[in-house]
């Protein structure tokens, strides 16, 4: 599928991270399983057959603990990597990521995940208002619109970034090499 086509990259950019020792953050939007995380407005948008917490072909949707919620196999987390499951779009709402970064003295954020414009995007911007420089990897990220990714890709570093930087990963790798 074109989410699928990033994957080999983003298994590339994870190498080449872990082996210079970056902190490694992985996402997930996942609700509790009573869906007391997921207010109506939101469990009441996208495709009217299917919601958030109906029992789609891989269980649940955006459930919890469900099969359909895992990172997948290729990009999955290794011990002692950290594991955000996030109640909305944005990495940094109702979550510990924030707390978490302070504490590892973060302050600047690689991106990658899908999709552009609605996860990554909202989670750039995000990191934005709590001060963090970001940089989303081109080649990391997908939509299921072309045009939505472009736009966003656009949008990101418009004004001089005023969310962030885009950048292929081959510019990362290479950095992280030296």
């Amino acid at each position: 599928s074109l989410l699928s086509a990033i994957v080999p990259t983003c298994q590339a950019v994870l190498a080449g991270w872990r082996h210079a020792g970056g902190l490694v953050v992985h996402t997930r939007e996942a609700h509790h399983a009573d869906l007391s995380d997921c207010p109506p407005a939101k469990r009441n948008r996208g495709n009217p057959s299917l919601r958030i917490g109906d029992v789609g072909p891989m269980g649940r949707i955006l459930v919890a603990g469900e099969p359909g919620n895992q990172i997948i196999t290729e990009l999955a987390p290794r011990p002692g990597e950290i594991v955000i499951d996030k109640p909305g779009k944005g990495a940094f709402y109702a979550t510990p990521l924030h707390t978490l970064l302070g504490q590892a003295n973060i302050t600047h954020l690689v991106f990658m995940g899908v999709t552009t414009e609605v996860c990554v995007q909202t989670s750039m911007r995000e990191a934005n208002d709590r001060g963090y420089d970001s940089l989303l990897l081109t080649d990391c990220t997908e939509s299921y619109f072309p045009r939505f990714k472009a736009a966003t890709l656009e949008m990101t570093h418009a004004q001089g970034g005023i969310v962030g930087w885009t950048a292929p990963s081959a510019l990362l790798l290479a950095a992280l090499a030296r």
